[in-house]
């Protein structure tokens, strides 16, 4: 039988945050007392990216509003995301996983899976190396896992889940109706709230009554992805654990939510220069190319919708990029004032795995793609704030300086069953 391991760090960002401030000297930890991690706090809406134990006490959640978080808790401390950190804290804890199996699969920045398969015979029992490798987090590292330990991922993840923090779970087949038939159909795995909806209205209410309804009703109900659910309901899952040393990423995106709402196209447009510019150098630092451009809105009647648009062959330069957002913008901006802005990109595929498919070399293209790479090693080499487009001068909207932003946001992927 298979071995597989989940291991997800406990309020990644605010745990990775509290305990680069200690190493810094900072007086108190900010895991003990209402924290959180969220925007610039000097715009009118950062968005609580995590949180401490304290704060969840008062009722925040992540996602919603620093503003919604200051009701609850007028005292809550604010801290901003560093992302570089957070990277460096997941390498962190890969590298003190491949101690234990050269098997380990990034399913994103906090999280990975290892199968420990092949390891038992050298390190012992699953069970007691698991809390050894807890301990060594908190000791080694200074922060706290769970970790979740099966035959399979589904079931590793699930039982990762089960209780937090700083716990170690298994949830092995003969365990699935105790631990996890009882809990909220919600609480499955890749069960969104959407789906949760649908499964209510036929009297799914836990993940027990999915798993002991026909399957052929709920792929009726929500087509394949029905008998996915039912399937993982069951505890079924055949998937692999994929080696990866990287994070695998489907898209990456930056929304920004501005000081005072837009009503002018040319200034709209500008922030959202300001956006691709900063996606499409993220994107060209993963050496990836992006086929499917994503456009966000929010109105200043908090109404959201958003636009996208399918290329034939991806790209990664930041004019061409911009271009398609504008013609994304002009499509689906009915003139309204806004509040946020966002682009994104997905469907994306290494550099080496493109292929041109023209007959005709595009000049312009290739002259975009020399000036992307010049303003890149500029950046690289003496700051991201070295060189500036000539459009930003004397304007808030600044491709590079994150203070103005909500965040960036990368969407993980790599567990497929």
């Amino acid at each position: 039988m298979r071995s597989i391991f989940h291991i997800d760090a406990n309020s990644a960002y605010l745990s990775w945050t509290a305990v680069d401030l200690l190493e810094k000297g900072y007086p108190t930890d900010i895991r003990e007392i209402p924290a959180v991690i969220a925007g610039d706090p000097e715009n009118r809406h950062g968005i609580i990216l995590a949180r401490s134990i304290p704060a969840k006490a008062y009722g925040i959640r992540t996602a919603e509003s620093l503003m919604e978080a200051r009701r609850k808790c007028p005292n809550i401390l604010v801290f901003p995301p560093d992302y570089d950190l957070y990277m460096k804290c997941s390498d962190a804890m890969y590298e003190l996983l491949y101690q234990y199996s050269p098997q380990i699969q990034r399913y994103s920045v906090d999280e990975c899976f290892m199968d420990y398969t092949r390891s038992v015979k050298k390190f012992g029992p699953p069970l007691q190396v698991a809390y050894e490798i807890k301990a060594r987090m908190k000791k080694e590292l200074g922060f706290t896992v769970n970790i979740g330990i099966s035959c399979n991922k589904l079931l590793a993840k699930m039982g990762s889940e089960l209780k937090k923090p700083d716990m170690v779970h298994t949830l092995y087949p003969e365990e699935i109706e105790e631990k996890m038939w009882p809990l909220p159909v919600r609480e499955l795995f890749m069960v969104g709230r959407a789906t949760a909806e649908k499964l209510k209205k036929i009297n799914v209410h836990t993940i027990g009554d999915l798993a002991r309804s026909d399957p052929h009703h709920i792929k009726s109900l929500l087509k394949s992805h029905g008998l996915l659910v039912w399937n993982y309901a069951n505890g079924i899952d055949d998937s692999e654990v994929i080696h990866n040393d990287q994070i695998l990423q489907k898209g990456i995106g930056n929304s920004t939510t501005t000081k005072y709402d837009i009503s002018d196209r040319e200034e709209a447009c500008k922030v959202l220069l300001a956006l691709t510019e900063k996606v499409a150098m993220r994107l060209r630092k993963a050496c990836c190319k992006a086929s499917l451009i994503s456009v966000s809105l929010k109105t200043d009647r908090f109404i959201r919708y958003s636009h996208q648009l399918q290329l034939q062959n991806p790209i990664d330069a930041t004019s061409e990029i911009y271009d398609h957002v504008c013609r994304l913008f002009d499509e689906c901006w009915k003139g309204e004032p806004l509040r946020l802005l966002g682009v994104s990109v997905s469907n994306l595929s290494r550099e080496e795995e493109c292929v041109q498919l023209s007959l005709f070399d595009d000049e312009t293209s290739e002259k975009n793609q020399k000036l992307d790479e010049a303003v890149d090693k500029i950046r690289e080499r003496f700051g991201e704030d070295a060189i500036t487009r000539g459009v930003f001068t004397n304007s808030e909207y600044k491709p590079i300086q994150g203070g103005t932003y909500d965040g960036d946001y990368i969407m993980m992927g790599g567990y497929k069953s």
